[in-house]
């Protein structure tokens, strides 16, 4: 049985005076910004004043988009009689994210923890030379990085903050004791003077 002339066009038309009276699930981007899911990955923020010029991430980035520059500086010694001691410092600091495929192994390799994932998302530039961003550019973006999760109320305690608890609880009873003891020889000399 051949189709009916015209059935095309009125199933066309019954999709199209369906969808007409649902509202729209169109955003309208520029002027209502989307909400984004908890640590999304936008650009890499840094944290400058953590960073020690290990190079470790520019080393492990597997597109060598990562650009440190930096110089040696003499650090004089701390105390009489020391050593002077030299320092990294930055000079540079920047990411091509014309190259960057955001995979994160920069972050996650740094010891100390100068690299953070920032949910900032609009950087776009007319020019790909322009998408080289300086380390004032990404530390700017350090202010748009969210807190990190607070940890779940049933898990372990980190090791790191149970040994320092552990450290202080020991601290603060060995000067409860000496305060004691010392408590006790005031109490002893005052007998003792009485007794004189």
């Amino acid at each position: 049985m051949p189709p009916i002339p015209g059935s095309g066009l009125a199933k066309g038309l019954a999709v199209t005076l369906r969808t007409m009276t649902r509202k729209t699930v169109t955003a309208q981007y520029p002027d209502v910004q989307p909400e984004l899911p908890p640590r999304s990955r936008g650009v890499i923020a840094l944290f400058e004043e953590n960073c020690t010029v290990c190079m470790l991430c520019a080393r492990e980035c597997p597109d060598w988009c990562i650009y440190i520059d930096s110089h040696k500086e003499t650090v004089p010694a701390a105390i009489p009689g020391g050593r002077e001691r030299s320092r990294n410092v930055l000079d540079r600091f920047a990411i091509d994210f014309s190259l960057c495929m955001y995979c994160g192994i920069c972050i996650e390799v740094c010891p100390f923890d100068a690299l953070f994932w920032s949910p900032e998302f609009e950087y776009a530039e007319t020019d790909i030379l322009e998408l080289t961003h300086e380390r004032d550019k990404l530390r700017e973006w350090m202010w748009t990085v969210p807190e990190p999760p607070a940890l779940d109320p049933g898990a372990e305690e980190p090791k790191e903050i149970a040994a320092a608890r552990k450290t202080a609880e020991k601290l603060e009873a060995q000067r409860a004791q000496e305060a004691q003891q010392a408590q006790q020889a005031q109490q002893n000399q005052r007998e003792a003077e009485g007794e004189e």
